[in-house]
């Protein structure tokens, strides 16, 4: 098992809950807090096995759907969650330049259907579509770029398509 990598003190508690207060959806919504909690836990799970930074997925877990409007397709809400990210760096957080770069990345990329070599950012993008099945959607194959975002599609064939 790898190491999962921080970098600095966060107050994850803290962060949530402004996170939460300035989210404009329905708190209970399909994309709401709930989910991120779930996606990071999926993302801590993924980071244990594969390196990828916690305080990046964790921190991607809280933003990815947060300015979201309602549960509607809105495409360029990871964009936002990037710039809504930009907003809160040194002021709710702070990360070096590269980890930055690659919650900034994972947030405006993760609904376009990509897949990452970097630990990282597939450790965020799987821990989102692990948990698909909320909207209705099996979670695919090939739309996991982790060994263990694969494995764990694996050992719920119900959870994850083939397709």
């Amino acid at each position: 098992m790898l190491a999962m990598t921080t970098s600095s003190p966060i107050d994850f508690d803290a962060a949530w809950a402004q996170i939460i207060r300035e989210f404009r959806g329905d708190p209970d919504s399909i994309h709401g807090p709930p989910h991120w909690r779930r996606v990071e836990q999926n993302g801590l799970k993924i980071a244990a096995s594969n390196g990828a930074s916690v305080d990046v997925v964790r921190l991607f877990a809280a933003l990815h759907d947060s300015c979201r409007q309602d549960d509607s397709f809105e495409l360029h809400h990871g964009e936002l969650a990037a710039q809504y990210a930009l907003v809160l760096r040194g002021k709710l957080f702070d990360l070096d330049d590269d980890s930055f770069e690659l919650l900034q990345h994972a947030c405006k990329w993760h609904t376009h259907g990509k897949v990452s070599t970097d630990p990282t950012i597939g450790a965020c993008w799987d821990a989102d579509r692990l948990d698909l099945t909320r909207v209705g959607i099996e979670p695919s194959h090939r739309f996991m770029s982790t060994e263990l975002g694969k494995r764990l599609c694996s050992s719920r064939p119900k959870l994850c398509s083939d397709g």
